[in-house]
């Protein structure tokens, strides 16, 4: 079974991977676990041994039956669940998974790790725990680096991201030509947006990030004048030079307030 390039796939081959990603999201026999992209299945075994139920959704239509073989006494006895379809389009309900009741983990293609953080972090029925094996770039842009970023703050504002490790490329086929990471977001939930509007709150956070080394003061030019806005940060104890990437998810909830 080859690769499709324009599926962004990248099979991960070693087992030792497999479980390390499985651990981290610390399942348990009451865990139910949905998996985006099972592929040929190396996650999805380890998945099973650790969780008590596993729903895999897979878009790529010429890996059902490889996966419907490989774990057919799974999907017999219930275990498994196998959805041929876009993670994007699913309905979760449909598949009796409510907000907070489940754990997110996924070997994810790169070209769609931001829009796949944004649609489960921001929805309705948002995981408990999300692990994704990602670029490992933007697996430190979101976990280790100390600037922000607008993908790094979108994701801390729902919950806490932590580094879960390098993973070569040598461990996937075909190999890509960059190493991969592992993140973990816990503690996942709105809590942060109680008071503050989700939408407000990230037009505001995508203006002030759309000329990042720019002075914040200039790129929030259409909420006011100078002296408004040089007021509002001063009120938010933010620097009246800072730039974006120097603002943490409190400064910006601060700013907003000041602003709305």
């Amino acid at each position: 079974m080859f690769a499709k390039k324009q599926l962004g796939q990248h099979f991960l081959t070693a087992p030792s991977i497999a479980k390390k990603i499985a651990d981290s999201a610390n399942l348990g026999k009451d865990t139910t676990v949905l998996e985006i992209g099972p592929g040929k299945g190396i996650l999805t075994r380890e998945l099973l041994q650790q969780a008590g139920n596993v729903i895999a959704i897979e878009k790529d239509a010429d890996m059902l039956p490889l996966l419907r073989e490989e774990y057919k006494e799974a999907l017999a006895d219930g275990r498994l669940v196998l959805v041929e379809g876009d993670a994007l389009s699913t309905s979760l309900a449909q598949y009796g998974l409510k907000n907070l009741s489940y754990a997110l983990v996924a070997n994810i293609p790169y070209y769609i790790t931001g829009e796949l953080l944004r649609h489960f972090l921001s929805g309705d029925t948002q995981p408990h725990t999300l692990v994704f094996l990602m670029q490992k770039e933007v697996a430190e842009r979101i976990a280790r680096s100390e600037k922000g970023s607008l993908l790094s703050i979108s994701v801390a504002v729902y919950g806490t991201a932590t580094y879960g490790g390098t993973v070569k490329a040598g461990s996937f086929s075909p190999k890509p030509n960059v190493d991969s990471a592992i993140v973990i977001v816990h503690d996942i939930s709105k809590k942060f947006f109680d008071t503050v509007s989700e939408d407000s709150f990230f037009e505001l956070l995508k203006t002030g990030f759309s000329q990042k080394r720019k002075q914040l003061v200039n790129n929030l030019s259409s909420y006011g004048n100078r002296e408004r806005l040089e007021r509002a940060l001063y009120r938010s104890g933010i620097a009246l030079k800072a730039r974006p990437e120097e603002l943490t998810p409190e400064n910006w909830k601060k700013l907003y307030r000041e602003l709305r």
